[in-house]
């Protein structure tokens, strides 16, 4: 029986042999996840029907089964059509959902061109797609150092 919210086998196999600076991509529903990611990394599609899974939900349920050490946000371009004059709202929930966790972590941006590199790495293990509809939705995770008990 296990004690996390975490149930997935897949994601848990993959998180079970990731390590320290391993990142996990939680995709929105607009990331092309199956053709944007690292070359060793596994993707598993939560993508049921729009809306349902969200990256919300994966990251909470993420943060009950490992240390997570940076957020990563996809940037938003200044010359971007779809730019908001403020934060996205899915960015203002990862932010209550760190509060939540008690972590004290800031979510930081990497231009978007610069984010698919950056998932494009040896260091990317996971994708989870999801069906978000959220614009600027995608979160990139590094796993920390779990601390001794």
């Amino acid at each position: 029986m296990l004690k996390s919210e975490l149930l997935h086998p897949e994601i848990l196999e993959v998180l079970g042999r990731a390590g320290h600076s391993s990142r996990v991509l939680i995709a929105d529903g607009n990331y092309p996840a199956s053709s944007a990611s690292g070359p060793g990394a596994r993707l598993v599609s939560l993508n049921l029907a729009p809306g349902i899974v969200t990256v919300a939900q994966v990251f909470r349920v993420l943060l009950t089964a490992i240390p997570i050490e940076a957020v990563n946000i996809m940037g938003m371009p200044p010359n971007d059509p779809d730019r908001l004059p403020h934060d996205p709202p899915a960015w203002d929930e990862y932010r209550s959902i760190l509060q939540a966790a008690e972590l004290h972590l800031e979510l930081q941006p990497i231009p978007r061109w610069d984010f698919y590199d950056a998932v494009n790495s040896r260091d990317h293990v996971l994708t989870v797609q999801t069906a978000d509809q959220a614009l600027w939705a995608n979160l990139l995770l590094t796993i920390g150092v779990r601390k001794s008990v």
